[in-house]
């Protein structure tokens, strides 16, 4: 089980990584949902999960080119609002669970049905 401090480190670092990528210009970013945000222990790297249900194959491969171009400002911007004087290294993926989440649901109810 995870320790409290750990969940706090998480869920900061999910609202600080919210807040950056809401004031930035590019609009290929400012309106990216972060699902959830796993950072290891020592904050040395930092796994972002975005929410790719309503975006396209394509629009995926443009988003996470457009986050890992991104790092360094999403970096400076954390530093500057946590006041941490080390930063984790992002690394962004697609959250796929809530597609399967969406998938099972839809199975439940075909069983439930029959």
């Amino acid at each position: 089980m995870e320790n409290i401090h750990a969940k706090r480190l998480d869920a900061g670092l999910l609202e600080y990584l919210q807040e950056a990528l809401s004031a930035l210009d590019d609009p290929r970013l400012s309106g990216l949902t972060l699902t959830r945000v796993h950072c290891s222990k020592g904050k040395y790297h930092a796994q972002a999960y975005i929410d790719g249900v309503f975006l396209n194959q394509e629009e995926r491969t443009e988003s996470l080119k457009a986050l890992k171009k991104a790092t360094p400002m999403l970096k400076a911007h954390v530093l500057q609002v946590s006041g941490w004087f080390k930063c984790p290294n992002f690394v962004f993926a697609i959250d796929e669970s809530l597609e399967e989440q969406q998938r099972l649901d839809a199975l439940f109810a075909r069983i439930k049905a029959n």
